[in-house]
């Protein structure tokens, strides 16, 4: 007999004893993380981000159960028993069980969302609990969704899920990578995976396809009727589990911000779970705490306390002025952190510029630079300006704008003179000039020959004379010539007629 057939069976005999769904918790210590944490290859504790030494190390948060008192979701909200109405229920086992009550008026009596992330033990256990089959309503294909919003991302080890009572025939585990991101399928569970899902069981995982999420029908089985186990490895089976630090691939699969539980085919004739998160949260190596952030949007969000010269709510990102070099996570052998700009004291701003750190290997471009600066280190002197030999900034060249070149000036602040001018400015005539103009200084050879040059140019203006002169004799010249020619024509045509 088909096995699913089996358990429709095994449910049909416990619905006698008022089924009903119910998620409860008991959240492992911190003690028990640790351990748990060890025997699975983790760091049971956090660790420092800088050494004795002060060198920056890789480090990472504590190990920590990334559910508890974590916010749950229910949907459909009247999905939680006593909501509706007050019910009844029983405890599933061989023997059967007593007659107990859920009202959600009652506080004893009331099993809200909020008891799957509480913290509490085997002697004093609490639960959600769903509305049973008897008010109608939780049969397939109907889906109740448990929602579990961590508060920022969280790097997953694993998801424990202990059912108190049978555990579902069918149900799905789903994550977000991060906020606003679509749910993304992490595993599938089910007695009917082709039926239920279209899905094969245990499709096999190859590197080219690292992030596929299987279908195992592995704990479909109604039995055992209280304590069964389901405990979902992030990185188990995977082929670059091993090699982590280089998988961008597999640091997203382990990534989530929220957790979802989708209960397809309800067992309801009792399922009591322990909702455990094992993992840390998402610092990429730069920080060993969260905190409760003050700048974050939201309820209860949590931020990295980032070290390293890094930033952001996962430490995602160099801190500003802090971008010499590209941004990078933690490993174990080389801790990333991001750099100073070098800006010669001249600027606290800049920007990572990868044209710039391809070619000389650092790429931090400094912005707003000081004192007459710049260059992306600012390393250069705005133009008509000058740096004197062991000072940060620059002085302007101050060049006579008569007796200078132009505005610019060397190294020394030495402006280029015209000719017969001299001074670091260019202010002033050198020995045999005088009267500094446009052209320069005049020499002073010029007073001694004052005659020749007066002489000289009195006959250039006579030869000036002279041709205009004879231009406008010319000119006459040529028009009588006209009125000659005018002349003798009029003779001829008198002529002519005659």
């Amino acid at each position: 007999m088909p096995s699913i057939v089996v358990r429709q069976l095994v449910t049909l005999f416990l619905l006698s004893f008022w089924p009903f769904i119910c998620l409860g918790t008991w959240l492992e210590t911190p003690t028990e993380f640790a351990r748990r944490d060890a025997s699975s290859g983790h760091f049971p504790t956090h660790s420092e981000c800088y050494n004795s030494q002060g060198t920056a190390e890789q480090c990472v948060p504590e190990f920590e159960n990334a559910a508890f008192r974590k916010p749950v979701e229910v949907s459909p909200t009247e999905f939680t028993c006593g909501v509706r109405r007050p019910s009844r229920f029983r405890h599933q086992t061989r023997a059967g069980g007593a007659d107990l009550h859920c009202d959600a008026r009652i506080a004893d009596q009331s099993h809200p969302p909020a008891l799957l992330t509480d913290f509490n033990d085997e002697t004093n256990a609490t639960w959600w609990q769903s509305i049973t089959m008897e008010e109608g309503g939780v049969q397939y294909p109907t889906t109740v969704n448990l929602t579990l919003r961590l508060g920022k991302a969280y790097e997953i080890t694993y998801v424990r899920l202990k059912f108190a009572n049978p555990r579902p025939e069918s149900f799905v585990l789903y994550k977000k990578t991060k906020a606003g991101d679509a749910w993304s399928p992490w595993q599938y569970y089910s007695g009917s995976c082709r039926a239920t899902f279209d899905l094969p069981e245990r499709a096999p995982i190859l590197r080219a396809n690292e992030t596929i999420a299987q279908c195992t029908g592995e704990f479909a089985d109604i039995l055992p009727l209280r304590g069964g186990n389901i405990v979902f490895s992030t990185l188990e089976g995977r082929p670059s589990a091993g090699n982590l630090e280089e998988s961008d691939v597999l640091q997203d699969w382990v990534t989530a911000t929220e957790i979802m539980v989708s209960l397809v085919r309800l067992n309801t004739n009792g399922d009591e779970i322990d909702f455990a998160v094992g993992g840390r949260c998402k610092c990429n190596g730069h920080a060993n705490r969260c905190v409760k952030s003050s700048t974050e949007p939201g309820e209860a969000q949590l931020a990295c306390d980032c070290q390293h010269n890094t930033a952001g709510v996962d430490c995602q990102q160099c801190a500003p002025f802090f971008m010499d070099r590209p941004w990078r996570r933690a490993t174990e052998t080389e801790a990333n952190e991001c750099l100073p700009c070098n800006c010669n004291g001249l600027s606290n701003r800049c920007f990572f510029d990868a044209k710039l750190f391809e070619k000389t290997a650092h790429g931090g471009h400094c912005i707003d630079c000081a004192g007459n600066t710049q260059g992306p280190h600012c390393e250069h002197c705005l133009p008509d300006h000058w740096r004197r030999h062991g000072e940060q900034h620059c002085r302007p060249c101050q060049c006579n704008q008569i007796g200078a070149v132009d505005g610019q000036c060397d190294e020394g602040g030495q402006c280029r003179c015209k000719a017969g001018v001299e001074g670091q400015f260019c202010d002033r005539c050198a020995d045999g000039y005088h009267d500094i103009g446009p052209m320069g200084c005049s020499s002073n050879d010029s007073s001694t020959n004052g005659s020749k040059e007066v002489e000289l140019k009195t006959k250039r203006l006579q030869m000036a004379e002279f041709d205009i002169q004879y231009k406008r004799r010319s000119v006459e010249l040529v028009e009588l010539q006209i009125v000659e020619l005018q002349r003798k024509l009029g003779r001829y045509e008198v002529e002519a007629e005659g």
